[in-house]
């Protein structure tokens, strides 16, 4: 079955840098769009950026500039590097891919918290 296991969350103060990885199982990686979502306590679930198969990349307004998605199809990982953190980018982040439009696919959530 599909698997997605997220690393690299923790604690960052403002300003400083984190890397997600993302690793998946079960699925042809190289053909899927993945996607890096966050949820912050009492918020709504946000995508915050997707990479395609032939690598293109979209983000979210809050994180342009900041963020950046990247993949390694030999490695089946899929990579956010996030710099200047700011307090409100605080979250637990998702990684996801949608197999079908009926059936997609949720990692278990690696906590990001950035404070001083």
């Amino acid at each position: 079955q599909v698997q997605l296991v997220e690393s690299g969350g923790g604690l960052v103060q403002p300003g400083g840098s984190l890397r997600l990885s993302c690793a998946a199982s079960g699925i042809i990686f190289r053909i899927y769009t993945m996607d890096w979502y966050r949820q912050a306590p009492g918020k709504q679930r946000e995508l915050v950026a997707a990479i395609t198969s032939g690598g293109s990349s979209s983000y979210a307004d809050s994180v342009k500039g900041r963020f950046t998605i990247s993949r390694d199809n030999a490695k089946n990982t899929v990579f956010l590097q996030m710099n200047s953190l700011k307090p409100e980018d605080t979250a637990v982040y998702y990684c996801h891919v949608a197999l079908t439009i009926a059936h997609d696919s949720w990692g278990q959530g690696t906590q990001v918290t950035v404070s001083s």
